[in-house]
């Protein structure tokens, strides 16, 4: 069995938003959620988990993370809310 990679976007609580790509979701989403990093996750309170999908293919799931990092917000925002409506926190497990 071969490897996951997942496409995910964070948000903060004012909808600032964040994407990116990991093998493994859950750190990563950890990682975030405790300011493990510096940078614009921790400066803006990027921490709860509004959207993803996974990938068998790592340079797969590259193209969909910059197909999407180059979208207008509007798009992004549509890609959350059809299937995630309330921007809930999403469970990593």
């Amino acid at each position: 069995m071969g490897r996951t990679y997942f496409v995910y976007i964070m948000a903060s609580r004012s909808r600032a938003l964040y994407v990116g790509v990991t093998n493994y979701l859950a750190r990563r989403v950890y990682q975030h959620k405790n300011k493990l990093t510096q940078g614009f996750t921790s400066k803006y309170g990027i921490d709860e988990l509004v959207y993803f999908e996974a990938f068998e293919d790592v340079r797969e799931a590259i193209r969909r993370e910059k197909e999407i990092k180059g979208w207008r917000r509007e798009r992004k925002i549509a890609l959350i809310t059809a299937s995630n409506p309330n921007w809930h926190d999403l469970p990593t497990a």
